[in-house]
């Protein structure tokens, strides 16, 4: 009795030193506050919108992983000879970080399989952040006032290349070297500072000593923070905007609707995570990926037959294959074109591309204001069409990257294959673009007549004159609110002052021919004036509504 009274206050006194020590931290921080408001905080339930937490949870394994490697992987190019279990490289010359990849292979328990868990999750990441801003730009998730998240999303994935490449240069092999030579290649391409560039990099005449050494603080720490820095900024952005949302009932550019935070997001996010690391140990213990005892140590006189980069590089790789052998003396300096045009000015302008775009498009639409509804793409033909030309055009030159195997495997001619590459270039991506446009009209055509017809119920009705007809029910009012909420903006009308500067009247010409070309196309759907009003009243974005009733005045 006296124990259970004793343990009674016990529980008692510790509660109450709780409880203060909460309000303690509270007063000071208000985490209470906070951490109720984030809890229920709602989350899209589309699947679409689980397509960044892949690279967020592929990261974190990446992570995990990583940090097992770091404790067995020797950044060093001194050479030694290996006397490791590999039988077949016994006695051969290789660098420390070579040995000390073939020592996780086949000396560290569960090595191998981390080494493959991590290289599959940095596909995996990469591929992720590459998918989730495809579908950011095709559904329009980057306009105002998003696109602060549109250039952090795109830093992300410029950040993500290069610790991919700094990961896959570390082992020292014969594949990862020959890389390496062909990045030399492309900083000596660069005008007047290229030599400079690459002493700087490789700390003296190619390979240099230290190259191994520089890319592993680059890899497992300056990347990685920033990478963790832009992903908690990215996360805080999305809390703070809220997310989009698909065009359904009940759903408005005013409102956010979705799953609470706990406990429905946090139990399917949480399942989510585990699939991720359930695929990806499958994938490592399954499916061998980069051998490094199948390519051998690097050495700078040697190429790896048939050698192919990861997916994430392989266009440059199909560019710099693509572009002919060009050269141009100028003042005493000679520009090589290939791979100065391939390896330097195609990424820089593919990145320059990418962090404008949101801008170039509220440049050229009228009332570019705030946007939360998610557009359906073929709604907006043009940038439909654009992305996947963009695609198409990445697709050629990644076969391009290929083309000795390609021409090996179906033994074609090299030469004949790098022209059918060279003529697809052009031509895909254009053809891709107007067909794209065009299915995307066919399918607003789609629409209007679903609108005006009906659904087709799959009968026939046969007349009392004796003709058929497709039998139609009404289409559902929850498809039918999908279908109007659309914001198709009217092209701008762009007229400057004819004593205004030349230079200006030209930016006004122009923004006006853009913005025709980008929104001349569309379908009109049957609506009337008052189904309009209702449908500017679901596009309408809070600043907009706070317009409109500030000019009638308040409500009743």
């Amino acid at each position: 009795m006296v124990l259970a009274k004793k343990k009674a206050r016990l529980k008692s006194k510790a509660r109450h030193a709780a409880g203060k020590t909460a309000d303690a931290v509270d007063a000071r921080l208000p985490l209470a506050e906070a951490g109720r408001a984030l809890l229920r905080k709602a989350f899209p339930d589309h699947w679409s919108f689980l397509l960044g937490e892949l690279a967020l949870y592929s990261f974190v394994v990446l992570l995990v992983t990583g940090v097992y490697l770091t404790l067995f992987f020797e950044p060093s190019m001194a050479e030694s000879v290996y006397q490791g279990s590999y039988g077949p490289l016994q006695g051969v010359r290789t660098s420390e970080a070579y040995a000390s990849t073939l020592r996780i292979s086949f000396d560290v328990r569960g090595g191998l399989l981390v080494r493959q868990v991590h290289h599959w999750a940095a596909l995996v990441f990469v591929a992720s952040i590459g998918v989730h801003m495809l579908r950011v730009f095709f559904t329009g998730a980057f306009r105002r006032p998003r696109e602060i998240n549109w250039i952090v999303g795109v830093t992300m994935f410029l950040l993500a290349l290069l610790e991919g490449f700094a990961g896959y240069s570390l082992p020292d092999d014969l594949l990862s070297g020959t890389g390496l030579r062909t990045a030399q290649g492309i900083m000596l391409s660069i005008p007047v500072v290229g030599t400079y560039v690459s002493f700087f990099v490789f700390g003296g005449e190619y390979p240099g000593e230290n190259i191994v050494s520089r890319l592993y603080p680059v890899h497992i720490l300056l990347v990685p923070g920033l990478l963790l820095a832009l992903i908690s900024l990215h996360l805080l952005l999305i809390v703070y905007l809220k997310h989009t949302q698909w065009a359904e009932p009940g759903r408005t550019g005013r409102n956010v609707v979705g799953k609470p935070f706990f406990p429905q997001y946090t139990a399917k996010s949480a399942g989510l995570f585990f699939m991720v690391f359930g695929v990806l140990a499958v994938l490592g213990a399954g499916a061998q990926i980069n051998p490094v005892w199948d390519y051998g140590p690097y050495r700078t006189d040697q190429v790896s037959t048939g050698s192919q980069p990861d997916w994430y590089v392989g266009f440059l790789e199909g560019a710099l294959r693509l572009m002919p052998g060009v050269e141009t003396r100028l003042w005493g300096h000679t520009l090589m074109w290939n791979p100065l045009v391939p390896g330097v000015l195609l990424p820089g302008a593919l990145f320059m591309v990418l962090y404008a775009y949101p801008f170039f498009e509220r440049w050229i639409t009228r009332g570019a204001g705030e946007h939360h509804l998610c557009d359906r793409p073929r709604d907006r033909p043009v940038r439909t069409g654009l992305g996947v030309g963009a695609l198409t055009a990445y697709a050629v030159l990644l076969l391009a990257g290929a083309q000795d195997v390609i021409a090996f495997v179906f033994e074609v001619p090299v030469h004949t294959l790098t022209w059918v590459f060279r003529i697809a270039l052009f031509v895909l991506p254009v053809t891709a673009f107007w067909v794209t446009g065009r299915l995307c009209l066919a399918l607003q055509a789609h629409d209007r007549d679903l609108l005006e017809e009906g659904e087709a119920t799959g009968e026939v009705r046969q007349s009392v004159e004796g003709g058929y007809h497709p039998e139609h029910r009404v289409y559902p009012a929850e498809k039918r609110y999908a279908l109007l909420a659309r914001d198709l903006p009217r092209p701008l009308d762009v007229r400057a002052d004819r004593r205004a500067p030349a230079r200006r009247r030209l930016a006004a010409r122009l923004q006006s021919s853009l913005s025709h070309w980008y929104y001349r196309d569309r379908v009109q759907l049957p609506v009337s004036e008052k189904q309009q009003r209702e449908i500017d009243a679901v596009l309408a974005a809070p600043e907009q509504q706070e317009a409109a009733q500030g000019r009638t005045g308040p409500e009743n």
